[in-house]
């Protein structure tokens, strides 16, 4: 579908029509003119800045505003139906001051409105961190689809692990530099007295352990996007030869005089507070508006947690589309997800997703399955209670499995059986009655502190102490 400037002129009123199409090619306007008949096919393959509409002649306005709930309308004179993208109303004698009040809401509706759909040809599937339909992340989303396809500079700012990478990903991607690398560096990462030569590359015998000639960053990066990660960590001398390759859009190799032509698009990133590292005189500020052309803040988990279901799905997606395995998320989970700060953001929920699969493969996880700092859900633990004849057939299965021997009260068990053969049922009664004693004893007479160190329901212990005449005395 087309999206440009234009203003699509309908009105049965040919003075009025004209009067308003002057007005708006002298304020530089582009207007087109349509008839009532053709509008409803026109709005199907193409969209408008706005579409101006004289209502008294259309039969069913009301149901074309419906149709093309994405289209803003603005209409002349007073009508009867009201929807959300009937913007507003022009009225006679025309003015310039209402008229561009106008045409600014309905380019503010078209903004948000179209965020839903594509916003480029080029566009890709947006990566696991910028799902969502939080105003917050929408906003990420559109500055992005602004940014993309032009050359300014970038600077992606936010918290360790809101996604600020995956931007400039997206900006490569969307970008006419898409077909070139796009190469990370991290500022941070790197050794001060390496830095140079891993951004600008060395000549051969440029210091000890220059055995080759070898490309930096910007060289691998031509033609493509270079992102400068966590450029806050950068030191003071390199910030100086960053900028001089901003200004000059060259650079030479450490050791060398040549000068190379930097053809790459910059993309810098930083979960830093650079104006205060200004004002502490630790980053420089013409480096900082030379990279602040565009600048994109990438808002925090807990500030768009409604967002959370919706990653949630994505990154089960993303797990499950490498072959890891899946899982599955309770209601009341997500809904104590949603309750967590998130201090890691992004990634933290990706890496709690990726140890939920791993512990529960294909299974369900629940609020009490969650790791104990995760739980922001008081749910009551459910824990099954056994027939006791499958207790006892496992306790039986566990005698003759070849593990350890039990002791029993008298005698050690040791999986040969006495040619008089045994009382199995006795015996077992036997050891259960004395492991309960056991338990009692040690719990102080405490019979849910016993039914702990038993592994049982309290209420189970309970119905074994009254079966064997037990008391908490023993």
């Amino acid at each position: 579908m087309q999206i440009d400037q234009r203003i699509l002129l309908v009105d049965s009123d040919d003075a009025r029509r004209q009067k308003l199409s002057y007005l708006l090619e002298f304020l530089g306007e582009p207007v087109e003119h349509a008839d009532f008949s053709a509008l409803g096919d026109r709005l199907v393959t193409e969209r408008f800045r706005s579409v101006i509409i004289g209502g008294d002649a259309h039969p069913d306005l009301d149901s074309l505003l419906k149709r093309n709930s994405r289209q803003p309308f603005l209409t002349l004179g007073n009508l009867a139906p009201v929807q959300p993208n009937l913007v507003g109303q022009l009225d006679e004698p025309f003015a310039y001051a209402q008229i561009t009040e106008l045409l600014h809401y309905c380019q503010v509706y078209q903004r948000v409105r179209y965020e839903v759909a594509p916003t480029s040809p080029n566009q890709t599937k947006l990566f696991r961190s910028l799902v969502g339909r939080s105003e917050a992340i929408s906003q990420v989303r559109h500055l992005l689809a602004q940014v993309a396809e032009t050359d300014a500079s970038v600077l992606v700012t936010g918290e360790s692990g809101t996604g600020k990478e995956v931007v400039a990903r997206n900006i490569h991607y969307l970008s006419s530099h898409r077909d070139g690398p796009f190469i990370p560096v991290n500022c941070g990462a790197i050794p001060p007295d390496l830095l140079e030569s891993e951004l600008f590359g060395h000549e051969k015998g440029a210091f000890t352990g220059a055995v080759a000639t070898r490309k930096g960053r910007f060289e691998l990066a031509d033609g493509g996007t270079l992102f400068l990660d966590e450029i806050g960590d950068m030191p003071p001398h390199m910030q100086v030869k960053i900028l001089r390759v901003l200004q000059e859009r060259c650079f030479e190799r450490v050791g060398g005089n040549k000068s190379i032509q930097a053809n790459v698009r910059i993309v810098a990133a930083t979960h830093r507070d650079l104006e205060k590292m200004i004002d502490e005189g630790e980053f420089r500020e013409d480096l900082y508006y030379r990279l602040n052309v565009f600048p994109i803040e990438m808002p925090s988990l807990r500030d768009r947690a409604e967002d959370i279901p919706l990653l949630l799905n994505e990154l089960v997606s993303r797990i499950e589309g490498e072959g890891k395995g899946t899982v599955r998320f309770t209601k009341r989970a997500i809904d104590s997800l949603v309750e967590h700060p998130w201090s890691g953001n992004v990634r933290e929920l990706s890496n709690l997703v990726e140890r939920m699969v791993i512990l529960f493969p294909g299974g369900l996880v629940d609020v009490n399955d969650l790791p104990s700092k995760y739980r922001h859900v008081e749910v009551p633990e459910f824990t099954p209670e056994y027939p006791e004849e499958m207790q006892e057939r496992d306790a039986l299965a566990a005698l003759f499995s070849g593990e350890e021997p039990v002791e029993l009260p008298e005698q050690r068990f040791n999986n040969e059986l006495p040619e008089d053969g045994v009382n199995l049922k006795d015996m077992l009664a036997e050891l259960e009655v004395d492991m309960i004693r056991q338990a009692l004893d040690q719990g102080n007479g405490v019979v849910a502190r016993a039914a702990e160190l038993l592994g049982m329901r309290r209420t189970t212990l309970v119905e074994k102490m009254r079966k064997y005449g037990l008391s908490k005395e023993g």
